[in-house]
């Protein structure tokens, strides 16, 4: 007789509403989006496109970070989870990142996502400071995310339960998360801990990682590859 050992895809509990991460980059976006692959839902890790939002069941990064407000109008029942660091973790690792992506940010000549090079420039003001890597600055653009995201999602209490923050480094983390965007908590019975992903200097995680549930970032839909009209 062939008993069937059941699997975390036998257990899972698809969540009722749509999750999106509104952490800023280097704060575990990557780790958080592969946690919630193995979960069983379908995620983008960065959204580029109506179709990619649409299609997935969670979406983390850019243009998350800089576009909840418009999101929430969007998806009024969706929940959102900030995920916290410590600024002296967080500001080292995001220079190390902007070191990186500045050249391929550059308003007219940069090659990245016109939707990225938004998300950044309204975040980090990389366009209308001299320094977009000073310490200093990127401490105050924390911290001014922070602030106003707070500010957001506790405007009412019916907000406030669509909010949750994370640090990824806390005991019941992983399990927090898995409660809040309503999975079977035996899906991550197994698990001690969130994946720790884009260590030190490494920034290509998710595109390395092979998964058949992830959302490609540009995906094409009905109407090709439109983003949002947030006046509509």
């Amino acid at each position: 007789m062939n008993s069937h050992q059941p699997t975390s895809t036998d257990r899972q509990v698809r969540p009722a509403s749509k999750t999106f991460i509104i952490g800023l980059p280097r704060t575990g976006t990557t780790s958080v989006s592969v946690a919630m692959l193995e979960m069983g839902l379908k995620v983008a890790h960065q959204a580029f496109t109506k179709q990619a939002v649409m299609l997935a069941d969670a979406v983390s990064d850019a243009p998350c970070f800089s576009d909840y407000r418009q999101l929430h109008r969007l998806y009024p029942d969706a929940k959102f989870v900030y995920l916290d660091r410590p600024l002296d973790a967080w500001v080292p690792s995001m220079q190390m990142l902007l070191g990186r992506m500045l050249v391929h940010l550059d308003e007219k000549r940069g090659r990245f996502h016109p939707l990225l090079k938004r998300s950044f420039g309204h975040t980090f003001g990389i366009y209308r400071v001299a320094n977009p890597m000073d310490a200093e600055h990127l401490k105050t653009c924390y911290l001014a995310h922070k602030q106003q995201v707070f500010d957001y999602f506790h405007q009412s209490q019916a907000m406030t339960q669509q909010f949750l923050s994370l640090q990824l480094d806390h005991p019941q983390s992983l399990s927090q998360l898995a409660n809040f965007i309503g999975v079977d908590p035996l899906v991550v019975s197994h698990q001690q801990a969130f994946p720790h992903l884009n260590r030190g200097r490494n920034v290509a995680s998710w595109d390395e990682y092979k998964h058949e549930r992830k959302i490609s970032s540009n995906l094409a839909g009905p109407e090709n590859r439109k983003y949002f009209n947030y006046k509509v």
